[in-house]
């Protein structure tokens, strides 16, 4: 169906464009009802120092959770039906709209992590994190105008295609290898927090961990191995619906609380950690300048880098649309992130005003990160919890259904087509695609078990996880497509030092720790100190040593490693070929 503009979105039947209206208005109905509802049922707290509390999660709340459910699964089955190609599969054909790639970019990068990190880490920490605003001017700037004039002349599945014809076979596995193992701890990561939200909205143990995971990742995996990059487009679409509709109804509900808009805050809190323009030292935990560069980092790493991103570039027709698919990325992000912000005062406020309404032990500081899905399951009226946990589901599905279709087509391209294993037929490839797909999904499932034993709330936890091997990812390009003078072992070799340095910085308390506690070495040696924290498994004290390198550093130096280390290497081993 053409657009204004001239591209198509995903091929649609007449069938299949009633369904997708269908599921919109369903959508837009229960956002308008809802809301309704929320405002009829928050009118007697105004004014009121009482605060009325519910129960959890309802018959309808299910009931609406399960509708999504069905009709994600649905729109994949459709889409399925139609797969003749693993191009298809895995590009959409290499013409879909890019005003749709650009939402299906946010979902996917963004996510359950901002969903909840955003919130808590406003009401807990301090509302610097909005300081990343100041670098999507330059993010757009060096995305648009240097990565993707290179990146889209070159029409490929797999990103790691590319590595290739520049330094060979071993720096191509060695990237697709990098990004498999990146995109499942990044996975493994979501629905672990995602299921963790669950057991505040639900009221149970963290025993229940698994079985929430295992159901989310279902569903997720389910469409996803059956519809290919098209039905992972639409989902996105109407996940990123929910998510943003699921917090305007909370700004909704406290504004209404409140008579107004009084929860704004307008002095620093107590709660709050000291959060400087420049950091103080390496060991500041967040600064605006740190705040501003890491998030700029983040950004042109994974769009240069992450085949999750690359793949939906490659699903557009050329570099101007590819370009509008940046720019809607850059400015859903906004949009939804300062919703976000705001959703983590709000419920600062609020929870001030009506301090009883927390669990006992749950607290603004040391909790903040459960109080989003606390307000959501506890302070909503019925149907419109439903309605944001369902938005809490699709926040994790967004970024599960990508990473599984993106590490699909790697394995696919990268490894198996590479190198002669392909079935005879393109029906049996799309058949092993999906297959594959199921199965990467389920490594997922059983990989959120260890994500639990990194230290820190959701943000820190994010930095550290995701950095480890993103800004080595991201060098592998560079070297490739902007270092004319590398060479194979001086990528390998960079590769290596730039990894080991992100994970020292990323671990770098629990390093001085060990080092404290087995060898004697006194943490001040490193620049830090201990610290206590509250157990969040055992609600008791413990003691720990607090990072002396902030997360906000793990990208700039693994990657000032990776790229001054290769370089050097590669122009020794140039003079060494040239004198032989």
């Amino acid at each position: 169906m053409p657009t204004a503009q001239g591209y198509s979105i995903p091929p649609l039947n007449q069938a299949g464009q009633h369904m997708l209206r269908l599921l919109l208005s369903l959508l837009i109905c229960l956002t308008v009802g809802l809301s309704a509802g929320a405002a009829s049922a928050a009118e007697p707290r105004v004014g009121s120092d009482e605060v009325t509390v519910a129960r959890g999660l309802q018959f309808l709340d299910w009931l609406l959770i399960g509708l999504y459910a069905g009709a994600t699964i649905g729109l994949g089955w459709y889409y399925g039906r139609r797969q003749k190609s693993t191009q298809e599969y895995f590009t959409g054909s290499g013409a879909m709209n890019p005003l749709l790639i650009g939402v299906s970019l946010f979902a996917t990068l963004l996510s359950t992590i901002s969903y909840l990190s955003i919130p808590g880490e406003t009401l807990g920490k301090g509302p610097v994190v909005m300081a990343g605003f100041f670098a999507l001017p330059f993010i757009y700037a060096a995305i648009a105008y240097w990565l993707l004039p290179v990146y889209m002349k070159h029409r490929v599945t797999s990103a790691y295609e590319l590595l290739e014809d520049r330094l060979g076979t071993s720096i191509r596995l060695l990237g697709a290898t990098m990004f498999i193992t990146l995109r499942l701890v990044w996975m493994s990561l979501l629905v672990y927090l995602a299921a963790k939200a669950m057991t505040v909205m639900l009221g149970v143990d963290d025993q229940w961990i698994p079985l929430i995971v295992l159901v989310t990742g279902f569903v997720a995996v389910i469409y996803t191995s059956l519809g290919g990059l098209q039905a992972v487009v639409i989902t996105d679409l109407l996940q990123t619906i929910l998510l943003f509709g699921g917090a305007i109804l909370v700004l909704v509900m406290v504004t209404i609380d409140f008579g107004g808009f009084g929860w704004f805050p307008t002095h620093w809190r107590e709660n709050w950690d000291p959060q400087p323009l420049f950091p103080v030292n390496l060991k500041t935990r967040v600064s605006i300048v740190g705040t501003v560069v890491s998030g700029f980092l983040w950004y042109i790493c994974t769009s240069g880098g992450d085949q999750t991103t690359v793949q939906r570039f490659m699903a557009t027709k050329d570099v101007t649309a590819a370009r509008r698919a940046l720019a809607m990325q850059l400015t859903v992000h906004t949009i939804v992130l300062i919703t976000l912000w705001l959703v983590g005062f709000s419920l600062m406020s609020y929870f001030e005003r009506h301090a009883d309404a927390l669990p006992a032990g749950m607290s603004l500081k040391d909790n903040a990160d459960l109080v989003f899905p606390h307000y959501i399951a506890f302070h909503l009226p019925v149907g419109v919890s439903g309605l944001v946990v369902a938005a809490m589901f699709a926040a994790a599905m967004s970024s599960i259904d990508s990473g599984v279709n993106s590490i699909t087509a790697v394995v696919m391209t990268d490894y198996l087509d590479r190198f002669g294993f392909r079935p005879q037929t393109e029906r049996g490839h799309v058949r092993l695609a999906q297959c594959l797909a199921f199965g990467i999904g389920a490594i997922v499932v059983i990989g959120s078990a260890f994500v639990q034993h990194v230290p820190g709330n959701i943000t820190a936890v994010t930095q550290k996880t995701t950095n480890l091997l993103m800004t080595p990812i991201f060098s592998l390009f560079v070297f490739a497509l902007f270092v004319p003078f590398a060479r194979p072992v001086g990528v390998w070799i960079g590769a290596i030092c730039g990894t080991i340095t992100a994970g020292a910085t990323a671990f770098s308390g629990p390093i001085v720790q060990w080092l404290a506690e087995h060898r004697g070495i006194d943490p001040a040696t490193f620049g830090t100190e201990w610290a206590t924290r509250v157990n969040q498994a055992t609600g008791t004290l413990e003691r720990y040593v607090v990072d002396p390198i902030s997360f906000q550093w793990i990208a700039l130096l693994a990657l000032a490693v990776n790229l001054i280390t290769g370089s050097v290497v590669s122009l020794s081993v140039g003079r060494f070929d040239r004198k032989q």
